[in-house]
């Protein structure tokens, strides 16, 4: 298996370790702009490092060949997202983005506003175990049944002439999520295809970040 792990710090390195442990094989691939931050990411197993944008690198290496299995989300920013805008702009298709509408609030669990306008999603109102295994059925924390399912929540919400696109992110390892380069296709085809609005989000069984797109 081959992994890319888009950011080498805390949660990057962190990420790279637990992968590692859980498949001593696997191929790691971590991108990190700053220099000084990928060369304290330290394994046993050797890794390849590679210094630039991760945006960049996912935008211009997707397309040829050698692309990874899975790719492991580790910056502070929404990174399908930021891919989709990319993409969008490189084939001068025009979208806008825009702050998520205030109604869809009351629509999902525990709703935090970021300064761009997103939502971060969450059914937990705690701090989730850094080492969670994310069973399907119950909680780690709490050991109570799940409340819900959250990318699926997220998939069936309609609002106004909005469409709802989501990229589910799947547990690799403990405490560690990612998406496979088909899911982030798939999703910009269907932001493609669809002329309207769209709430775009990233989420896995508990926590998620949505944005907005307004068509031009």
């Amino acid at each position: 298996m081959s992994y890319w792990v888009i950011g080498s710090g805390k949660f990057g390195s962190k990420a790279v370790g637990r992968l590692l442990k859980r498949r001593g094989q696997a191929h790691v691939t971590v991108v990190d702009s700053d220099k000084e931050a990928l060369e304290c990411v330290t394994t046993e197993v050797p890794v390849k490092k590679v210094c630039g944008d991760g945006v960049e690198f996912l935008t211009e290496r997707l397309r040829g060949d050698g692309r990874p299995d899975w790719i492991v989300p580790a910056v502070p920013i929404h990174l399908a997202f930021q891919w989709v805008l990319a993409n969008l702009s490189a084939m001068d298709r025009k979208r806008q983005v825009a702050p998520v509408p205030q109604e869809i609030e009351s629509m999902v669990p525990n709703p935090i506003r970021g300064a761009q306008g997103q939502l971060y999603i969450s059914f937990a109102d705690f701090v989730c175990p850094d080492y969670c295994t994310e069973p399907y059925d119950r909680c780690t924390f709490t050991g109570k049944p799940r409340k819900g399912i959250l990318y699926q929540l997220l998939e069936g919400i309609s609002f106004d002439d909005f469409a709802s696109v989501v990229v589910r992110s799947r547990q690799l390892a403990p405490g560690v999520g990612g998406y496979r380069p088909e899911d982030l296709e798939v999703s910009l085809q269907k932001v493609l295809d669809y002329r309207g609005p769209v709430l775009y989000s990233t989420a896995c069984f508990c926590h998620g970040v949505m944005d907005a797109l307004q068509s031009v």
